[in-house]
């Protein structure tokens, strides 16, 4: 079976010299087909399954959860036992949650290896017999008919009105006919390959014989399989600024550590016990253990958010903030920019030439003529009723969705006769007889009868075939006037079928060929489209506006495809490029072509995760999008995969990050924007934390650096760490969007996380408040209190300038402007912090646990105004950023 040319190439009298009298029917002996069994393996889909355990010990592979380990190891040595728990359980917590998110995924290999057919009706020894698929071999002839699904890949060598549906793997929406004939080209595109059956489609009309080419991996479904095994997932652009920070943060805590023990040991002033504890306590105080539980938080409820109020399920909770950077969706078109509906949007009949409104299967829209509603005349009314009955299609409605079962060309007359009809109105005619279509004739034709005992046969098909019928009947028929009207309405990207009729004697019962090329009464021409989804228009042209491409990738025709991509506005100029020509790049040219063009027509699921690979190698954030079989690999490389959810393949689901629940494209844009969102609010609580969490860790270096006792214990730093960070850092997750979120280009890849003035800020805002926490503590101290007291006010001061810091982190805009309260929550949070405040000062076991004592008016008024302080120097930075933008 070892050939140098493709498999579509073979000549079908090539392939019969293998069998014997050249008979395919006779088949591969038993013994043949066991050697080559043992060959060539089983026609099966081999994988791996990533064991749980394995699932669950990778959640604690980033840095922000190793920060958290150190810090439970410590208050663990410290002997502080219940921080040390407290610590654990968000390390535990955090890792269950992505466990579960990543657990309830399905295997995509798994819906793969279910997609192979599991029984197959195979020729061995001449005899016809059913066996298992997976004693499938090369060489081995399969009888196919409709309803099965294909085996393996096949080269057909027998066709009867044989058709295949393989939108799954290619894209193309309507089933394909199936040919014997060789195909003399080379680098033909999956969906052009019309004398081969692949592993995985559904026949869905005729019959046929195939011989097997490949079996197993090496199947179109099996390199998809493979594909997807081998794609590399990439960390989140957020994961990896948090592991770059959470690195950052961790190695300047630990070099000050050192620093200041060494320091502490030249000193001389602290014994070695003392000093031990109190750098621990300045890590365990810098070290913001909030952070993981915020992120995980923040993502969490932005993903059920989504889940419930944006018809977004997200299946990692990292991928939800991954939209907000995305530079680029690449996306299928059938069914996710376009409805995979197919709709008549014009009808030519005599010198009128009608427009039809409405879109897709659902019967609403009518025929207008110059922008006017039109009157049924007897030749449209007749136009109607024959692409009505030359059909063998059902419309139905269920769960308040149309769709059809049959041929979406065929249901697009459906529509079109439901949008003049009643839906419930039943047919005028008795059907007689039905001539189904055939790809070698390319018509179908149906025989019927009205009430008064006139026979018809109505015809639609292509109008190459019917057009002679009708010159036949009638000699003044203008072929070249309605050739030309098919050539405008193909270079629009429009399906075109030409519909007809014959009155024929009452005592006709059957339709033959040689009866419609007698002649047919020409009627007209109907313009067929997969039409743009419309909320889809508006959805490119914000993203657009937000800095973001959209790239078509598709199994269609590049004339159709690049028709839709022009509709949809998906750039100024729209470039076309298609599958053969860019096999034929170099890795830099297909970079290039990647960034500047818009539509990849006739493209294989190899082309689809390069085109990925090349838009990543460029530094593009790239989301994919697609429901099909072909389109897995591309989603898992991707760094956000998004699957449909009503029409989306169980593989295409399970490969993906994200799937939209009503397969609605225009939900991209609400996504990104909350993506956004997220990223912004994630963002804001580590500026928040970061320099609360360094001011008592500053609080304790400057101490020791002045040589003096400890003004604060390592239980109290916990305090406000694990307690009051946390709590008022939870503000932040009913942060709204800013506004103009959606106007600015999307973030770059590989920027920091934090930019040169948050830097600046941070540092600040982390000595500001250690500074004044110093200097309000000796002052009490100078004033005659005592040490308990000193440290009381000092935690409460550290709390209330986090309670003003939090209104300055909240919005870009002025903290005491219309953005104040847009985040009632917010206010909510901060009461619950002052009940606890007041708790630990004022609740005996409190007071003994954490050592406070109560404080009086004038120490509550120190820690408002110290407070206060910060919040006025970050405001009148705020003010001078804003000032320089203008």
């Amino acid at each position: 079976m070892e050939r140098s040319k493709e498999h579509y190439q073979v000549s079908v009298e090539e392939l019969q010299q293998d069998y014997p009298d050249q008979n395919f029917e006779e088949g591969l002996s038993e013994a043949e087909a066991k050697k080559r069994l043992a060959q060539y393996g089983p026609n099966r889909i081999e994988s791996e399954k990533t064991p749980k355990w394995k699932i669950f010990v990778r959640q604690f592979n980033n840095m922000i959860i190793y920060i958290l380990i150190g810090a439970a190891v410590l208050t663990l040595l410290m002997g502080h036992y219940s921080d040390a728990v407290i610590i654990a359980m968000v390390v535990i917590v955090n890792a269950l949650i992505g466990y579960y998110q990543e657990a309830n995924a399905s295997d995509a290999l798994d819906k793969i290896k279910a997609m192979l057919s599991t029984r197959a009706t195979v020729y061995r020894d001449g005899e016809r017999t059913d066996m298992t698929a997976d004693e499938l071999v090369p060489g081995d002839v399969v009888f196919l008919e409709a309803g099965d699904i294909v085996p393996a890949d096949l080269r057909i060598v027998d066709a009867d009105n044989l058709k295949i549906q393989e939108s799954a793997l290619t894209g193309e929406a309507d089933s394909v006919e199936k040919i014997c004939d060789t195909i003399e080209n080379e680098n033909v595109a999956l969906a052009e390959q019309f004398n081969m059956g692949f592993a995985s489609t559904f026949v869905t009309n005729g019959s046929g014989l195939g011989v097997v080419v490949q079996t197993g991996a090496n199947t179109e479904i099996g390199k998809i399989s493979t594909e997807v095994n081998n794609v590399e997932e990439r960390k989140t652009p957020l994961m990896r600024e948090i592991d770059h920070l959470g690195r950052g943060v961790s190695i300047v805590v630990i070099i000050a550590a050192v620093v200041l023990f060494a320091l502490g040991i030249f000193f001389g002033t602290y014994s070695i016990s003392v000093l031990s504890l109190a750098v621990v306590t300045m890590v365990v105080g810098s070290i913001p253990e909030g952070l993981p539980a915020t992120t995980s938080v923040i993502l969490a409820m932005g993903v059920s958010d989504m889940a419930k109020r944006k018809h977004t399920i997200v299946k990692s909770l990292p991928a939800v903030e991954t939209l907000g950077s995305v530079d680029v969706i690449a996306t299928d078109k059938t069914g996710t920019l376009t409805k995979n509906e197919m709709t008549v949007k014009n009808i030519y009949i005599d010198s009128h030439a009608y427009k039809v409104t409405g879109n897709g299967y659902e019967p609403k829209g009518e025929i207008t003529e110059n922008d006017q509603p039109v009157e049924l005349d007897p030749k449209l009314k007749l136009f109607l009723e024959a692409g009505y009955g030359a059909n063998d299609t059902y419309l139905v409605e269920e769960d308040g969705h149309w769709i059809i079962n049959g041929e979406p060309t065929d249901g697009s007359f459906l529509t079109l006769y439901h949008k003049v009809f009643p839906y419930d109105e039943e047919s005028h005619y008795e059907e007689i007889d039905m001539l189904p279509f055939d790809s070698d004739y390319r018509y179908m034709a149906k025989m019927v009868e009205d009430a008064e005992g006139n026979r018809f046969v109505f015809i639609k098909g292509s109008p190459d075939k019917l057009f002679p019928m009708a010159q036949t009947e009638n000699k003044d028929f203008d072929i070249e006037l309605w050739s030309d009207k098919v050539r405008s309405l193909s270079e629009q990207g429009k399906r075109v079928v030409a519909v007809g009729y014959k009155k024929v004697s009452s005592d006709t019962e059957e339709i033959t060929h040689e009866l419609l090329h007698e002649g047919v009464e020409f009627l007209g021409l109907a313009g067929i489209v997969d039409p743009p989804r419309e909320e889809v228009i508006g959805s490119l042209r914000e993203m657009r506006r937000a800095g973001v491409e959209v790239k078509m990738i598709t199994g269609d025709h590049p004339i159709t495809a690049k028709t839709i991509a022009e509709k949809l506005g998906l750039a100024e100029e729209v470039k076309v490029i298609i599958g053969p020509e860019w096999d034929k790049l170099s890795e830099t040219e297909k970079q290039d072509v990647a960034l500047n063009y818009q539509v990849f027509a006739r493209t294989t699921p190899k082309n689809k995760l390069e085109i990925v690979k090349a838009l990543q190698a460029r530094n593009k954030v790239t989301a994919m999008t697609g429901d099909g079989v072909n389109d897995a690999p591309a989603l898992k490389r991707a760094d956000i995969g998004i699957a449909m959810g009503l029409k989306g393949t169980d593989v295409a689901k399970d490969s993906a990050d994200m799937i939209l629940t009503n397969d609605n494209f225009a939900t991209m844009s609400t996504a990104i924007a909350e993506g956004r969102r997220i990223y912004d609010n994630i963002k804001k609580s580590i500026l928040f934390l970061l320099p609360t969490s360094f001011a008592e860790g500053l609080i304790v270096a400057f101490t020791l650096l002045m040589q003096r006792g400890m003004p604060l214990q390592a239980t109290q730093l916990l305090w406000i760490n694990m307690v009051s960070a946390i709590t008022i850092q939870f503000a932040f997750i009913f942060e709204p969007a800013e506004h103009g979120i959606m106007e600015r280009a999307p973030r770059k890849t590989g920027s920091n996380l934090m930019n040169r003035h948050d830097v600046i800020q941070m540092a600040y805002v982390s000595v500001l408040m250690a500074v004044v926490s110093i200097l309000a503590h000796d002052w009490l101290i100078s004033m005659g209190a005592d040490q308990k007291t000193a440290s009381t006010m000092m935690v409460n001061i550290i709390v209330i300038s986090k309670i003003f810091y939090l209104f300055n982190i909240r919005t870009s805009e002025m903290a005491f402007s219309k953005a104040f309260f847009t985040n009632p929550k917010a206010f909510l949070i901060i009461g619950i912090m002052i009940l606890l405040q007041l708790g630990l000062t004022y609740i005996p076991f409190m007071q003994a646990m954490f050592h406070t004592e109560p404080l009086t008016i004038l120490e509550w008024s120190i820690s408002i105004a110290t407070g206060f302080i910060v919040l006025v120097i970050a405001e009148i930075d705020k003010f001078i950023r804003l000032l320089k933008r203008k």
